[in-house]
């Protein structure tokens, strides 16, 4: 019997058994008997294939004498009413733990694959198309252990009965966050914070306060060494923080263990991804190029976050040089308890208040422009990627067309010899032969301009790609306070607990917009200096083509 449904999430096919759901589609369920977390049925095209069980809520038919009423209900609940986790569809998840166990791990001998996470090859790779520490090879449906501060015993739930209640989602990035537990309280205030980051008011809102210390590091000289007698190769880069004096060397797994601490621990912070690993041409010079290029962009943003910059793994990063001490504080950084969750409890936000409708609608202004922003950085992603198709190929093969058909017709002049002119074949083979020269040029002026601008674009794809995770735990936030104050209102919860709620909330606000007020301050810069870049190199390479024909069209001038 068929049964009819809606999707809670978007999510995003990649093999021909499954098809693409919307968010709040209506659907049509086969059968409502999941098969390792997946059901089959139709989207509102048409389109009949898999989908994930946690993604859909089943609407059940339910009769009362002489009435029909739905009911609605998780697909991924079982009958009775239980929560039930599906098994992963695919492999089992290979996560990014501790490496504690590891006692005789160095900071040279990691595998090559054990710690690394691969840049999505294109948009909706996740529910909400954030990458997060635990995820499974199928990018759309993620997995992970239960978070320490979710509270699983019975007698706390006999006491939760009567609060606001909770999403039986876990696939929620408002839960796997550890966000909701924040919001309603479930995270132990700890004796003693360590460190803290300040939200401040600026003139266009809540901001993050600035780093103290604020540096900057480059990266450079990328080299390839060897170890065990050759057997092994890899690149190291040198990378010189500017407030240390002292340059440290780090190969690609290294960045990546720190992207890793990075996503696991800032949960309200869109962290830059990582450029993409390859698996094959890992020491071709345009590559080892092209993964330097991008680091430093990465690099530039960390070093320009108020917060990512001042993060203890991060400095530990650019500062150890000692192999015992690595470590040390890598362990440190793995142990590390204000992540997710408790690292909201590091925020020191502003006293000012702020009406909760108003920071809703904010956000929801900055969802539509970071979904339109994505959407044109794509576009232009791609116009891009097809020019420098047609600068390699295409372009430079049309000019090497036209100046061989120039020197063909300065090889035919010369066949009749009382009648030909050395001077005039001379300046038709060489006009040939310039734009010969040319069609080079428009092959070799990408890497002026073109690959420097889809750096930054990739680079931003990511950072828009975390978004709307982000925003969907305040979202999940707003909904949290909303559900309190009506059970408030209805006697069901103290007021005093519903005003914790919405406190709690605010410290989400707040962070969120310091996050959004970055990223509008970074946009305008890194926008700014691209398009200058491209510009100026742009008029350069045409005034060296206007030189090359204005020195060939002067061979013209004395015949």
């Amino acid at each position: 019997m068929s049964l009819k449904a809606k999707a809670l999430y978007s999510f995003q096919s990649e093999n021909k058994e499954e098809i693409n759901i919307q968010e709040n589609e209506d659907l049509l369920i086969f059968d409502d008997t999941s098969l390792d977390g997946w059901l089959q049925g139709q989207n509102s095209r048409g389109e009949r294939g898999l989908f994930p069980a946690s993604y859909v809520e089943v609407i059940r038919p339910r009769s009362n004498s002489s009435l029909t009423d739905t009911s609605v209900s998780p697909a991924s609940s079982p009958r009775n009413g239980s929560f039930y986790t599906p098994d992963p569809p695919h492999t089992p998840s290979n996560h990014h733990g501790s490496y504690d166990d590891d006692d005789d791990d160095d900071w040279d001998d990691w595998d090559d694959s054990s710690t690394v996470v691969e840049e999505e090859s294109r948009r909706g790779g996740g529910a909400n198309g954030h990458a997060h520490p635990y995820q499974t090879p199928h990018d759309n449906v993620q997995y992970r252990p239960k978070l320490p501060l979710e509270r699983q015993d019975s007698m706390s739930s006999a006491k939760r009965s009567s609060m606001v209640g909770r999403n039986l989602n876990r696939f929620s990035s408002f839960v796997r966050s550890g966000v909701e537990a924040f919001v309603l309280g479930d995270v132990p205030m700890m004796s003693k914070i360590a460190e803290t980051y300040a939200i401040e008011m600026g003139t266009r809102g809540p901001q993050w306060g600035a780093n103290p210390r604020p540096f900057v590091c480059s990266i450079e000289e990328p080299i390839k060494q060897t170890k065990f007698k050759g057997i092994k190769t890899y690149i190291s880069y040198r990378v010189s923080p500017s407030h240390t004096g002292s340059p440290v060397y780090r190969r690609y797994k290294h960045f990546d263990w720190l992207y890793n601490r990075l996503l696991h621990k800032f949960t309200v912070i869109s962290v830059p991804h990582l450029p993409e690993k390859q698996a094959t041409g890992r020491f071709e010079e345009d590559f080892i190029e092209k993964r330097k290029r991008r680091l430093i962009l990465w690099m530039d943003h960390m070093t320009s976050h108020p917060v990512l910059s001042q993060y203890e793994g991060f400095e530990h990063f650019l500062m150890c040089a000692d192999d015992k001490q690595w470590k040390l504080g890598k362990r440190r950084a793995e142990k590390d308890e204000m992540v997710g969750a408790s690292f909201l409890l590091t925020f020191q936000i502003p006293s000012e208040h702020q009406d909760l409708q108003d920071v809703e609608d904010r956000v929801d202004t900055f969802k539509a422009f970071t979904k339109k922003m994505d959407d044109s950085v794509l576009q232009l992603t791609n116009v891009t990627t097809e020019l420098v198709r047609k600068h390699v190929g295409g372009f430079r093969k049309e000019f090497q067309k036209l100046g061989s058909a120039f020197q063909s017709v300065s090889q035919a002049f010369t066949l009749d010899p009382p009648y030909s002119s050395d001077a005039l074949n001379n300046a038709i083979s060489h006009t040939g032969r310039t734009y010969e020269t040319i069609g080079e040029m428009f092959a070799e002026q990408p890497k002026e301009d073109l690959y420097h601008m889809l750096d930054k674009l990739s680079l931003y794809q990511g950072l828009l790609s975390n978004f709307p995770d982000i925003i969907h735990l305040q979202k999940g936030a707003f909904a949290k306070v909303k559900e309190s104050q009506r059970m408030s209102d209805e006697g069901k919860m103290d007021q005093e607990e519903a005003d914790g709620v919405k406190k709690r909330c605010r410290v989400v606000g707040f962070a969120l917009q310091a996050e959004m007020n970055h990223f509008h301050e970074r946009r305008a810069v890194d926008f700014k200096e691209m398009m200058q870049a491209y510009l100026k190199q742009q008029i350069l390479f045409y005034q060296r083509i206007g030189k090359q024909l204005e020195s060939t069209l002067n061979m013209y001038d004395n015949i």
